[in-house]
C-alpha cells in the first residue's frame, strides 16, 4: 500500500499558524457581529489590518456604526482601550500626556495621556486642529511619544482606529497626506440592508448588544497571532505585481500623487494577513485584490480637474488593477 506524502499530512509551521489565525479570527468576527450586523467583509478587513500591525481610518456618514465597530473590535481582542473625542480645542498634550511637577520630589513626572493604550479610538479626528492631529504622527509611525526630550514607549500591540465624517465639513481640518499615508486601510461602513436594519432595531430595543461582546484573546495572544502572520508566504511574483500596481498609479494623468513605497508595503502586509485569516499559508492575487481598495484609495491625490469631472480614487484603483497583468504562476509554499 502506497504511503501518503508526509508533506500533505503534517502541516508546515506556516500552515499551522494560518489555521490558528483563522480559528481566532472567526471567533473575533462573530463577537463583533453581535454589534455590527451585515458588515462581515468590513470586519474581516479591519481585523486583517490589526493582524498586519496597521492603523485604520473609518470614513463615513454619521450613524452607521463607525465608533461601535471600533469599540466592539477592542472588546473582542481583549486589549486595553481608550477613546479620544477630537474637538477644535483639543491640545497635543491632551492626547500624549504632560509633565507634571511633583512638589515632594521637586521633579517633573510625566503623566500618560490616553494614547497609552493598546487600541486608541480617535473619534472624529478631523475636528481637531492640525497641530493636535500631528501629535499622532510619531505615535503611529514609531510607537512612542517624545515629551521634553524624553521618549516613552507605547504599549504593544498598538493601534489607532480613527473615524471621520466626510460629508459634514464645517469646522473640520482635512487630514494631511503624510498622516493619511500612515493609515494602512481606509474603510467605509455604508448603509445596512433593509433586513439587517430591521434586525438592528429589534435588538437595540432590548439590552445594548455591546455588553454581550466577550474577549476572545488578549494582548499577548494578539502579538503571537501577528508573529504567526509573518510566516505567511508572499511569492516574488506577487511582490513584483504590487510594485507594478503602485508604479502605474504614479504615471496616471488624473493624479497629482500616486501610491508611495509605504503604500506598496502596506498592500503586501495586508494581503498576507488577509490570507492568514482565510486559513492559507500563502498569499494569492485574490488576497491583493481583496485589500487593494481599502489600502490604496486614500493614498491617491486627485488633480482638481479630475475631481471636477467626478472621478473617484476607487474607480482609478479598479482601472489600474485591470490594466496591470496579474501573475498566474506563483509558488504556494
Amino acid at each position: 500500500m502506497e504511503q501518503p506524502d508526509s508533506s500533505q499530512t503534517i502541516p508546515t509551521p506556516a500552515q499551522a499558524a494560518a489555521e490558528s489565525i483563522q480559528a481566532a479570527s472567526d471567533s473575533i468576527v462573530r463577537e463583533v457581529e453581535k454589534v455590527i450586523i451585515g458588515k462581515h467583509d468590513t470586519i474581516r478587513l479591519a481585523l486583517a489590518a490589526v493582524l498586519a500591525g496597521g492603523h485604520i481610518l473609518v470614513e463615513d456618514i454619521p450613524g452607521v456604526g463607525k465608533t461601535s465597530m471600533a469599540k466592539a473590535l477592542a472588546r473582542a481582542l481583549g486589549c486595553s482601550f481608550k477613546r479620544i473625542q477630537f474637538t477644535p480645542d483639543l491640545l497635543p498634550s491632551d492626547v500624549t500626556g504632560i509633565p507634571v511637577f511633583d512638589q515632594q520630589s521637586l521633579t517633573f513626572e510625566f503623566r500618560h495621556g490616553p494614547i497609552f493604550a493598546n487600541i486608541v479610538l480617535a473619534d472624529e479626528i478631523n475636528r481637531a486642529s492640525p497641530k493636535t492631529q500631528s501629535s499622532l504622527l510619531e505615535c503611529m509611525e514609531e510607537t512612542q511619544v517624545t515629551a521634553d526630550g524624553v521618549t516613552h514607549a507605547l504599549p504593544r500591540p498598538f493601534f489607532v482606529i480613527a473615524t471621520q465624517n466626510h460629508i459634514e465639513l464645517q469646522g473640520t481640518y482635512p487630514l494631511p497626506e503624510a498622516q493619511l499615508d500612515r493609515f494602512m486601510m481606509c474603510l467605509t461602513m455604508g448603509y445596512p440592508g433593509l433586513r439587517e436594519e430591521s434586525r438592528i432595531l429589534a435588538e437595540r430595543l432590548g439590552n445594548n448588544p455591546m455588553q454581550s461582546v466577550e474577549p476572545v484573546i488578549d494582548a499577548e495572544r494578539l502579538i503571537a497571532l501577528q508573529e504567526g502572520a509573518r510566516s505567511i508566504h508572499v511569492d516574488e511574483a506577487i511582490r513584483d505585481w504590487v510594485v507594478e500596481i503602485s508604479a502605474a498609479t504614479r504615471v496616471r494623468p488624473e493624479l497629482f500623487l500616486g501610491v508611495s513605497p509605504r503604500g506598496s508595503l502596506a498592500l503586501v502586509l495586508a494581503a498576507r494577513a488577509f490570507a492568514a485569516i482565510s486559513g492559507r499559508a500563502y498569499a494569492t492575487p485574490d488576497d491583493v485584490k481583496a485589500v487593494a481598495g481599502p489600502v490604496l484609495t486614500h493614498r491617491l491625490v486627485l488633480k482638481p480637474e479630475t475631481r471636477m469631472r467626478g472621478a473617484s480614487p476607487a474607480a482609478i484603483i479598479e482601472e489600474v488593477m485591470d490594466s496591470v497583468a496579474c501573475p498566474l504562476n506563483y509558488a504556494k509554499r
